[in-house]
C-alpha cells in the first residue's frame, strides 16, 4: 500500500530544483569556459571536481531515500536546498576547466557532467510523478542512473592526450569493425542478405541482393583504401601516445586539430561500406570514395605538420599518403571501366 501523499505545496521546492537542475544542465552543454587569467592546476581541478562528483551522488541518495515516504514540508525544503548546492557546485567546477586545456578534455568532462545532472533531472521527475511511493521501479532506476553517472568519472581522460587517444583508439575500433564485416560479407559464397529474405523475395531479386565479378573486383580495391583508413589510424595513436605534448597551448590545440579531423574518417568509411552492398550505387561509391580520400589526406596532411611527427614518423606518413592515392587510381580506373 503506498504511503500518504504529500500535499500539493510540499512538492514546490522539490519542481523548483529540477526546474533548476534543467537549467544548470543546459548551461553546462551550451555554455563557454571561464579562462582563468593566472596558472591552472589540472590535478587540483580534478580533485575539486571529484569531490562535487561524490557529493552530488550523495545527494541523490538521500533524496531517492526521503522520498521513499512522503517527507515534511520542511524536510523537503531543506533537501532540495542541499541538492541545489551540489548541483551548482558542480557545474561551477566544470567551468572552470579552460579550454586552452585543451577542447577534446572539455567535451568529456562537459558530456560526463551533462549526463549527472541528466541523471539528476530524471530522478527529480520521477519522484514527482509518483510521491510518497514507496521506492518505485523508475525511482530506483533514476537513482541508479546517477550514480552510473558519476561513477564514470574515475575513468575519465584525465588531460589532453589521453582524451585525444580515447577517440582515436574508438575510431580506429569503429573502422576495424567496419572492415571486418565487409570482409565477412566478400567470403561468404550466398547472398549477403539472404538471411533477411523470404525464398520468393530472393528469387525475384537475385541481381540486386548479389555482388557480380565486377561487383566483387571493385569492393576489393574499396578495402584496400579502408584499410589504408584503418592503418592511419593506429599510427596516429601510436605517435600521439609517444610524441604528443602538452607543454604549450599550441601543442595542445595541434592535438584537438587532430581529434576534429580524424572523427571523419569512421563515418567516411561507413558510408562508403553501405554503397558498396548490392545492387552497388557506382556513382555513391564514387562520391563516398572521394569523400574519403579528402578526410584521410587532410588527416595525414594536418599529422605530417604537428609536433607528434617525429623524424621517424614521416616514412609511415608519406607511405599511407602514396597508398591512399594508389587506391584512388585503381577504384577510379574500375570505376570508369565499369561505366565505359
Amino acid at each position: 500500500m503506498s504511503a500518504a501523499q504529500p500535499r500539493p505545496d510540499v512538492l514546490m521546492p522539490l519542481r523548483n530544483l529540477c526546474n533548476s537542475v534543467k537549467c544548470s544542465r543546459d548551461r553546462v552543454r551550451d555554455g563557454e569556459s571561464n579562462e582563468c587569467s593566472g596558472a591552472f592546476s589540472l590535478s587540483n581541478f580534478w580533485e575539486t571536481l571529484s569531490e562535487a562528483v561524490k557529493s552530488t551522488s550523495q545527494e541523490a541518495t538521500k533524496l531517492s531515500v526521503m522520498f521513499s515516504n512522503a517527507p515534511s514540508e520542511e524536510d523537503c525544503v531543506k533537501i532540495s536546498e542541499s541538492v541545489q548546492k551540489s548541483v551548482l557546485t558542480l557545474s561551477t567546477v566544470y567551468f572552470w576547466l579552460p579550454a586552452s586545456q585543451g577542447v577534446s578534455l572539455r567535451k568529456v568532462v562537459r558530456d560526463a557532467t551533462a549526463e549527472v545532472l541528466d541523471g539528476l533531472v530524471h530522478l527529480l521527475e520521477a519522484i514527482l510523478s509518483s510521491p510518497g511511493e514507496s521506492l518505485s521501479q523508475e525511482q530506483l532506476m533514476s537513482t541508479g542512473g546517477v550514480w552510473a553517472a558519476c561513477d564514470q568519472f574515475d575513468q575519465l581522460p584525465k588531460d589532453n592526450r589521453s582524451a585525444v587517444l580515447s577517440v582515436l583508439t574508438a575510431c580506429a575500433g569503429l573502422v576495424k569493425d567496419a572492415l571486418e564485416e565487409m570482409e565477412q560479407a566478400l567470403a561468404e559464397a550466398q547472398d549477403p542478405f539472404g538471411a533477411v529474405l523470404d525464398d520468393d523475395d530472393e528469387d525475384e531479386g537475385h541481381q540486386d541482393t548479389h555482388w557480380s565479378e565486377a561487383d566483387r573486383l571493385l569492393v576489393t580495391q574499396c578495402q584496400g583504401l579502408m584499410k589504408a583508413s584503418g592503418a592511419s589510424l593506429r599510427k596516429l595513436c601510436s605517435a600521439v601516445r609517444t610524441n604528443g605534448s602538452l607543454e604549450t597551448e599550441e601543442r595542445i590545440s595541434q592535438l584537438d586539430a587532430l581529434t576534429d579531423a580524424a572523427r571523419d574518417i569512421s563515418p567516411s568509411v561507413d558510408d562508403l561500406a553501405l554503397s558498396l552492398y548490392p545492387p552497388v550505387d557506382r556513382s555513391a561509391v564514387d562520391l563516398n570514395v572521394c569523400k574519403l580520400v579528402c578526410v584521410l589526406k587532410k588527416v595525414l596532411e594536418i599529422t605530417r605538420s604537428s609536433h607528434v611527427c617525429a623524424e621517424a614518423d614521416v616514412s609511415w606518413v608519406e607511405f599511407l599518403s602514396g597508398a591512399v592515392e594508389h587506391n584512388l587510381q585503381k577504384i577510379t580506373s574500375l570505376l570508369r571501366d565499369c561505366g565505359s
